[in-house]
């Protein structure tokens, strides 16, 4: 049985990030599993998990991973770490022609480098297997209460990076306690929008469909779930099309104002275009007795749909406010802002539950494709750049960018 070895390389992105590709006991798990697979780890001062921690796993620390037919890491790798005629497996960020990694895509063609990107690891549908979605969703929706408790002077969170793991940020959720006919309005159903109802289910709120927010009052903190076709209507007043509407967004237009009219909160775990009309413009933000005081934008598409997400926030600084008589940001705490967070990098705030899940879809979709001649063509299709310094079929649309 011939030898595979998967190295762990270091996150070198500033600022740094926590997560890891695979924990320690996933380690172990895997070399068990499949005893030709080998992993090394290159060391770290700053990841979430010790370099004593894989080393008491049976995982050799080591600096050198030339020997290693598969690089692992989350973030961007630095060009200078960059490996020539390897297969590296990381988040790349270039698939929407991001300036700021133009040199990094120029310098894997130019080192032959087969980079993997997560982003695009899809099963035969279509469908994502792996990410931190819901990670994003879980942290990013915690975040929306916490802000929301700040905004409205009724309890106080932790940062969910001040929590050790997941369970004393659940511990935390204890301390939120919502006025009767507290109204809040989420949108989206992929990884996040699911991530963000694992925290809506642990609090006392009680789900009702979108009619019934829209239609009658409770006596009790309630949410509701928008499907596209809540939000989103035809400008010709004909009956709502998914498939249209992704095929011609253009035709389209937003009328969440009909919900968010009615809420205290918005939880925005949807995915948007450029092409989609926006969601929530400055127009719609200025209206009198506006009842919404508090956006998360888990989502953060910036200067895009919702036009109170100015900026990202920091985990650091999660939360802003932003004036909708003026569209510029202020004090949180003025009485007539709306309190945005937008945090856009959520995940790191629980690097060992969200590395914990990563590598859980790693070893259950990904891997058995390195030694099962990749069937459903997920390792193929997820190839941005083959090993001869060529884009493969699915990104020659990155050509002109990679030249530019």
């Amino acid at each position: 049985m011939e030898k595979f070895k998967i190295g762990i390389i270091r996150e070198g992105k500033v600022p740094p990030d926590f997560r890891v590709p695979l924990t320690p006991s996933q380690c172990e798990t895997i070399q068990k599993e499949f005893p030709q697979v080998e992993i090394v780890v290159q060391p770290s001062p700053i990841r979430s998990f010790s370099d004593e921690q894989y080393v008491n796993k049976g995982i050799q620390v080591q600096e050198d991973l030339t020997d290693c037919d598969l690089i692992m890491g989350v973030k961007e790798v630095p060009v200078n770490a960059l490996i020539p005629n390897k297969r590296f497996m990381f988040f790349s960020h270039t698939l929407k022609k991001q300036s700021y990694n133009k040199h990094l895509l120029q310098e894997i063609l130019a080192k032959k480098i087969q980079l993997i990107d997560y982003e695009v690891l899809k099963n035969k549908v279509g469908k994502r297997l792996i990410g931190f979605g819901r990670y994003a969703g879980i942290v990013g929706c915690y975040n929306g209460f916490r802000a929301y408790g700040m905004k409205n002077n009724l309890y106080q969170l932790k940062k969910a990076s001040e929590c050790h793991d997941r369970v004393e940020l659940e511990e935390e959720l204890k301390k939120v306690i919502l006025p009767a006919n507290t109204k809040i309005v989420a949108t989206g159903f992929g990884r996040v929008g699911f991530g963000a109802r694992e925290i809506l289910h642990l609090l006392p709120i009680m789900e009702v469909a979108p009619n019934e927010f829209l239609s009658k009052e409770f006596n009790q903190a309630v949410f509701t779930h928008l499907e596209v076709g809540d939000y989103y209507a035809r400008i010709d007043r004909k009956e709502f099309d998914k498939k249209d509407f992704y095929a011609n967004p253009s035709e389209y237009k937003s009328i969440l104002t009909n919900y968010t009219d009615h809420s205290d909160m918005y939880i925005a775990c949807h995915f948007w275009s450029n092409k989609s009309p926006n969601l929530l413009t400055a127009e719609d933000l200025k209206k009198e007795n506006r009842r919404l005081k508090v956006v998360a934008d888990i989502s953060c598409d910036i200067a895009g749909p919702i036009a109170s997400t100015l900026r990202p926030s920091t985990i650091a600084d999660p939360i802003y406010g932003y004036n909708p008589q003026t569209g510029e940001e202020t004090d949180y705490r003025q009485e007539d802002a709306i309190t945005v967070m937008a945090v856009d990098n959520l995940p790191c705030e629980l690097p060992k539950d969200a590395s914990e899940d990563f590598g859980n879809d790693f070893i259950q979709f990904i891997l058995p494709n390195f030694f099962n001649g990749d069937p459903d063509n997920i390792l193929s299709r997820g190839s941005e750049t083959t090993l001869n310094g060529e884009l493969t079929e699915g990104f020659t649309y990155l050509q002109e960018y990679v030249n530019s």
